[in-house]
């Protein structure tokens, strides 16, 4: 039996239909779809850009297609449209004829030829009278969420906790795709030996000026790497490598890595422990436990023991006082990593980020009490928003007087940033992700 096939245009249609049907991940999806329909070469290039690139400017495609559209189209319609009008205007390879032939095919095989007709009237109708002035927009917060595609509410938010030039740069920011970034495993190898196989193989990298053993991929996936299937690198995002530097790690220490999957942090922790020590890795889900133990053994890190656990029921498990380190990289609305995953901000609500700081409140008052007198506790997240950040962090130091702040060690590029016991990345400062860190000490 054959596979079915289909071209990029098609999966990018199905892709969005499903995301916004089913509020499936993306980059998920995207994957399956590459595999099942077995798009190849120039064609998974075309597939990313036009999905993501679809995704990424959603609310300013239906600000462009609004007056074209006299009626409510069916949902896959209105993404067939969303789709070829990301092309259109952002794309300068492909010509317009090209996209809106394309666009017609795709609706009489999906639809029926009234629907084709529409497609293409509307199409057309665009490219001859040109899109709507986004300066229509009179209201500041307005303009920037629809010329940057962003819920209205979430930039009202960002605006009134970080002022509307730091929130402009930070939707601007969120617009640009992102570097793939590797940790190279020092246990191993140094930069300098990586970057210099990564090239003979036809990979151009360079390395990061923020993460000691981060290295940048201008051009290849560096999964598809010699580097990577022998464990000298994994892939990480910068921001998320800063984390394991906040321990400020000591040999044969006893470290506890909650919410831990996929396990990036996790080996990062027992690659910096060098063998000396342990890390205990808890996550809910059974499945993404396995992740962390494939990602320990691909990299041949030692001393790391893997528990599927919820963390909310850590002291039932461990002794009190039982580690030196712990860290709580909680879950969270992931609004630092929108670059990766956009349809985030479309689901994402403030009723949501209420519910996760309880989450995130009643993970670290569990875990308080695991840690030794003297010990280090991290708190950090991937997201922007000061009330699951700040407001997290401050509400726990409250609640717990035995606990204060402690200074936070960052790579020295960033150590200027840091306020005090925190630092908030931000995607504009250096093209990593959003991510909050915070370092906190057990008085006794």
């Amino acid at each position: 039996m054959t596979k079915a096939r289909k071209n990029a245009r098609e999966a990018a249609l199905e892709l969005l239909d499903s995301v916004e049907k089913n509020q499936s991940y993306s980059n998920l999806l995207l994957n399956h779809l590459i595999n099942k329909y077995e798009i190849k070469g120039p064609d998974v290039g075309l597939l990313t850009e036009i999905t993501y690139g679809t995704l990424q400017r959603k609310l300013t495609l239906d600000f462009y297609l609004a007056p074209f559209l006299q009626k409510k189209v069916e949902r896959w319609v209105k993404n067939l449209l969303r789709l070829s009008l990301y092309q259109m205007v952002y794309l300068d390879k492909i010509p317009d004829r090209a996209i809106i032939f394309e666009a017609v095919e795709l609706a009489k095989k999906r639809g029926h030829r009234g629907i084709s007709g529409m497609v293409n009237g509307v199409l057309r109708a665009i490219q001859r009278k040109g899109l709507p002035s986004l300066s229509e927009l009179k209201d500041p917060i307005e303009r920037l969420a629809v010329s940057t595609s962003h819920p209205q509410w979430l930039v009202k938010r960002w605006v009134e906790q970080f002022g509307f030039e730091k929130t402009e740069k930070m939707c601007e920011a969120n617009l640009i795709p992102s570097l793939q970034t590797a940790r190279v495993n020092f246990t191993k190898i140094s930069r300098e030996e990586v970057m210099e196989m990564l090239v003979a193989e036809g990979y151009q990298v360079e390395s990061s000026p923020i993460i000691p053993e981060a290295i940048r991929s201008l051009k290849g996936n560096l999964v598809h790497s010699s580097a990577f299937q022998k464990g000298f690198i994994t892939i990480q995002d910068e921001s998320s490598m800063s984390v394991a530097y906040a321990l400020d790690i000591k040999d044969g220490q006893h470290i506890l890595d909650c919410c831990a999957a996929p396990g990036g942090k996790t080996t990062h922790i027992a690659e910096k422990l060098r063998s000396s020590g342990t890390v205990t890795a808890l996550d809910l889900h059974p499945h993404k436990v396995k992740l962390i133990k494939e990602n320990a053994n691909r990299l041949d890190v030692k001393g790391i023991e893997t528990i599927a656990m919820d963390s909310r029921h850590a002291s039932e498990h461990f002794q009190k006082e039982s580690f030196d380190r712990i860290l709580v990289d909680a879950p969270c609305s992931g609004l630092g990593v929108l670059r990766r995953k956009p349809d985030i901000k479309y689901t994402k609500s403030i009723d949501d980020i209420q519910a996760l700081q309880r989450i995130q409140l009643d993970i670290l008052n569990e875990v308080s009490e695991l840690l030794k007198p003297n010990g280090v506790l991290v708190f950090s997240t991937c997201t922007v928003d000061k009330e699951e950040n700040l407001g997290t962090i401050e509400t726990f130091l409250k609640q717990h007087p035995n606990f204060e702040p402690h200074p936070l060690h960052m790579p020295q590029v960033l150590q200027s940033s840091v306020e005090d016991y925190r630092l908030q990345i931000f995607p504009q400062d250096f093209g990593g992700d959003g991510f909050f860190i915070s370092s906190v000490r057990k008085k006794h």
